[in-house]
């Protein structure tokens, strides 16, 4: 595990084809000081390494809900959705939580748990009216939504951590 114990990122991972440059995300989040929790939507399985993520975090990349047996998970003090979804935002912003990584999150805002969203969703998708009214919602419920990154953009992760900042000041913005 890279830094020491700390306040709790979750870093919620959809499937998108940039999924898989996910870890440079969790760096940047463990550089600034972050104990991170990577958290996958089950179809983003595919799109990530998941012993990789693990061995980086020293934690279990969660996918479902645990079992009775199975101990929980550290309490987020965060969250950053990266890379977010066209159906994610859309579920998110209605409260659909019918996977474990749209459960964490549906519940957030409700317990002041700050959230970034960074969509990765192509020109067309960002410009239907569904989408555009998820992103309102969401911001109308705390959450920050960030624009789309840029197809030149050689660190998209950037900004996302740019709007958290280092954990001291994640419930502060």
């Amino acid at each position: 595990m890279i830094g020491s114990p700390g306040k709790v990122l979750y870093v919620v991972v959809c499937a998108a084809q940039a999924a898989g440059d996910v870890a440079r995300l969790v760096a940047g989040a463990q550089e600034l000081g972050w104990t991170v929790q990577v958290v996958a939507t089950p179809a983003a399985l595919d799109f990530i390494d998941v012993p990789a993520l693990e061995a980086r975090t020293g934690r279990p990349v969660r996918s479902r809900y645990r079992k009775p047996s199975e101990p929980k998970p550290p309490r987020a003090d965060a969250m950053v959705v990266a890379p977010a979804t066209y159906n994610t935002v859309n579920k998110l912003a209605l409260g659909v939580a019918d996977t474990y990584a749209l459960g964490v999150l549906a519940e957030a805002p409700g317990l002041g748990i700050p959230v970034v969203v960074l969509p990765f969703v192509n020109a067309a998708l960002a410009s239907r009216l569904p989408f555009r009214r998820a992103v309102a919602d969401l911001r109308a419920d705390g959450v920050r939504v960030l624009p789309p990154p840029d197809d030149a953009d050689p660190d998209p992760w950037r900004a996302a951590l740019t709007e958290l900042g280092p954990p001291a000041s994640a419930g502060t913005k």
